[in-house]
């Protein structure tokens, strides 16, 4: 499973990308906000640390103005992934980018048909919002397993790209399940390589070597 940290903030990302162990970016409208900076700039940053894909979302909701958007955004760099909202202008969006080559993230997903015509508008990434679903007392890592016999049942190309993720359980879960990508909050990120065990025991063989005296240099 692939790993994308979900951010505008250049800094942290540039900290994640910097391990080798992240492939991509995502960002939305309230994290570009939360950057307070220019979006376009913000996106051609990000585009300049990674050759893996950056997902930038268009501001509009109706077909004509979503599709120059996009064109636009495909234009800042080669891997920019054009994020659209599910909704009908929104498919009718991805199909035409689609047909231009241009890469398209279906983002707000929270049903496995929904997933479906996403895959039937030739999406490159569907977005479920598992986090969201939780939020309301149902199963979001339910809707990863369902998308994925999905489109593993019809051969559908379109990754699964488990967002709205809130927890190190919750990528560990997308993995089990079978999400192609998970894409994560740093605070999340840098917390899956911790565990207290493995703490307490490198801070004791630390001690235990010091006390011999010695050095491998």
């Amino acid at each position: 499973m692939k790993i994308f940290i979900d951010t505008a903030d250049t800094a942290e990302l540039k900290k994640a990308f910097d391990t080798g162990l992240v492939d991509g970016c995502t960002t939305n409208p309230s994290l570009i906000a939360k950057a307070g900076r220019d979006f376009k700039e913000v996106i051609a940053e990000i585009c300049k640390m990674t050759d893996g894909p950056v997902s930038a979302e268009v501001a509009s909701t109706d077909y004509e103005t979503m599709l120059k958007e996009g064109r636009v955004l495909a234009d800042i760099a080669q891997n920019v992934v054009v994020k659209l909202p599910l909704t009908w202008d929104g498919l009718k969006t991805c199909s035409d980018l689609t047909a231009d080559n241009i890469k398209t993230n279906v983002t707000l997903c929270f049903t496995a048909q929904q997933a479906w015509l996403a895959a039937k508008a030739g999406a490159t990434y569907i977005s479920p919002f598992i986090g969201r679903l939780d939020d309301l007392g149902m199963d979001g890592m339910e809707l990863i397993a369902e998308i994925r016999a999905l489109y593993d049942a019809h051969g559908y190309e379109t990754e699964v790209l488990a967002a709205s993720i809130r927890s190190a359980a919750h990528v560990k879960d997308c993995a089990i399940v079978g999400a192609d990508v998970a894409t994560i909050p740093p605070s999340v990120f840098n917390k899956l390589l911790y565990h207290p065990l493995t703490a307490n025991g490198l801070d004791a063989f630390e001690k235990d070597w010091a006390s011999t005296g010695q050095s491998i240099l």
